[in-house]
């Protein structure tokens, strides 16, 4: 296989350790390992102190598989397949799927692997583009008219990543019911999936929506356990789960044990996992209304549904790779240039799932103030 270079991936391996405020980071601000520990039941507790470093099941703790398959409405844990990561799991999915001769359709701008995968399997891929003139909506219309006969897997990343785009239930139902009607299976990345603004805004998931449908999870984003690197499919589709476990086996072949205790752990707890990142987003929300209001001659912001980023765009004409270049440089603080989703203008990801935003917005308006004074 021949893949393009990660953009997004070789930029955070460039400054993400490097900085002092990640202004841009795409999970909520990493769970400490002691406080996980302490929300453990007797059950869990024993399992991670009776643990022994060997090998683990390839598809996943039955007990993780337990739990993963209680978050969906009629998912059984034998419809879960665990992977070290979304990342793995969309390699293999993709690669399971598609290949020369097929079509996919993939929203963005987006997470590179998301269409670079299938476009390094063989297959034609068309981006369905998100505009920021339709508040980054998903038009539904637009995309089912660019299914072709040889279409085999829709992706839609919803919540998105980077514009924080939900669609509505009746567009969901729309765009479900199309692909079914065409037995074309859909990758539902759901990684943001729980941390909807409005509860009632939660879309039925990509696993529950129809028999070909798929949800991918990870413990990264809303369960703000990057560290873990746990992710999953669910699916009825049980051979395609099937045909993804055996192109496992050329990959990790299973996930890391201990790792997958912690997640049973995080996961039982789940209300109060969520509540902690809820509250965090909730109040970094708050800040970042009141920052782009007072900035709107700046910036131009369209509010995020759900998930812990946004794609705003820089208003003025210093190009957004330069201005983040600018702000590290004097402030320390990480923007992500939409360049690196290789899209264009003057969009930017930021996140505010990180506890130190307040510090880092204040850094950044230090810098918006200079430069005005300079008369940048």
């Amino acid at each position: 296989m021949r893949i393009a270079d990660f953009a997004l991936e070789r930029y955070f391996a460039r400054w993400e350790f490097a900085v002092e405020y990640l202004l841009c980071a795409s999970d909520v601000e990493g769970y400490p390992v002691a406080d996980l520990l302490d929300l453990a039941d007797d059950e869990a507790r024993g399992l991670w102190r009776d643990l022994r470093l060997g090998y683990t099941e390839s598809t996943g703790h039955p007990l993780l598989r337990t739990e993963i398959a209680s978050l969906y409405e009629g998912i059984d844990p034998d419809e879960v397949l665990v992977f070290a990561g979304a990342e793995e799991a969309i390699f293999c999915l993709v690669n399971v799927i598609l290949g020369p001769g097929d079509h996919s359709v993939v929203t963005w701008p987006g997470y590179q692997s998301l269409y670079e995968v299938g476009r390094a399997a063989g297959a034609d891929v068309t981006l369905h583009e998100l505009r920021e003139a339709d508040g980054w909506c998903l038009d539904v219309d637009r995309l089912v008219a660019s299914l072709r006969p040889d279409t085999r897997l829709v992706v839609v990343n919803a919540p998105h990543n980077p514009t924080g785009m939900l669609p509505t239930h009746a567009e969901w139902a729309k765009l479900t019911q199309e692909l079914a009607g065409r037995r074309i299976h859909l990758l539902a990345d759901e990684v943001y999936r729980l941390l909807e603004f409005d509860q009632a805004d939660r879309l039925t998931a990509g696993a529950d929506a129809y028999p070909r449908g798929i949800s991918l999870g990870v413990m990264s984003k809303s369960f703000a356990m990057a560290g873990l690197r746990i992710g999953w499919l669910a699916s009825h589709d049980r051979e395609l789960l099937a045909r993804c476990a055996a192109f496992k086996d050329y990959t990790t072949i299973c996930a890391s044990a201990p790792s997958e205790i912690l997640a049973i752990i995080g996961l039982r707890a789940r209300d109060r996992v969520l509540a902690r990142s809820r509250e965090i987003v909730g109040a970094n929300m708050v800040r970042l209304d009141a920052f782009f209001a007072k900035h709107g001659d700046r910036f131009a912001w369209v509010r995020p549904r759900a998930g812990s980023i946004g794609f705003p765009r820089l208003l003025d004409d210093t190009p957004i790779d330069r201005f983040a270049a600018e702000l590290v440089e004097a402030e320390g603080v990480l923007l992500l240039p939409g360049s690196e989703f290789g899209y264009p203008g003057n969009h930017f990801r930021i996140g505010f799932g990180r506890e130190n935003m307040a510090a880092a917005l204040a850094r950044l308006e230090a810098f918006i103030a200079s430069s005005r004074r300079n008369g940048g």
